[in-house]
């Protein structure tokens, strides 16, 4: 993204400079190769697993991602082996929100094309996110302010509600995805959730959300 199309997002009203940026960094991720991802996803994992209060954790929440989404299942299946319980979210009747817990990668299904895969055992409500000691929430870009863009639909902004008010927020991101937040700040709303940390390939930088 360059200065010009950042000064031109800030001129217009906050949901369409999303839209805008949004489709821009979409279009980006579809360049990386599926090697180039798997070596991401590795070194997020590893990332993610030397935080302090993943280190300290009993309960984890993850998102399982999709093609071209910073990679999750190493991390996933890292965080199972070790004994932590991983929630993953989950889609109930009528787009319900709830999480499903984690007991391995064959226990992953896609439920409809385009969704992230899902666990295939019981569906757990939405207060369930309030078990977790650690939230690692998907993100198209973060900056250094903590504001975190998402995929659109406002499924996190509304299910970090449920989260403990003590618990951090970390979202996962490449390394392009990560603006300055003096020079190029992202659109924010008033329901918009920050993020405490922001993890890329290169390593973590701690926000303040």
């Amino acid at each position: 993204m360059t200065p010009h199309s950042m000064t031109e997002q800030h001129a217009l009203a906050p949901e369409d400079a999303k839209a805008r940026l949004r489709a821009s960094l979409r279009k980006a991720r579809l360049h990386r190769s599926e090697r180039r991802l798997a070596e991401h996803a590795q070194a997020i994992s590893e990332h993610v697993l030397a935080m302090p209060s993943v280190a300290e954790a009993t309960c984890v929440s993850v998102y399982a991602s999709r093609s071209h989404e910073p990679g999750t299942l190493p991390l996933i299946e890292s965080l199972h082996e070790r004994g932590i319980r991983v929630l993953i979210p989950m889609l109930g009747n009528g787009l319900q929100r709830g999480w499903g817990e984690y007991h391995g990668a064959e226990d992953l299904v896609e439920r409809a094309p385009g969704r992230p895969p899902e666990p295939s055992g019981d569906f757990l409500p939405a207060e369930a996110l309030a078990d977790a000691d650690v939230v690692v929430v998907p993100a198209l870009a973060v900056d250094t302010a903590g504001n975190r863009l998402g995929q659109g639909g406002g499924w996190y902004d509304r299910a970090l509600a449920d989260a403990r008010e003590d618990v951090p927020l970390v979202a996962l991101a490449f390394a392009n995805e990560v603006f300055d937040a003096d020079q190029s700040p992202l659109p924010r709303e008033a329901h918009d959730h920050g993020v405490h940390a922001v993890i890329t390939p290169d390593g973590i930088t701690s926000l303040p959300a």
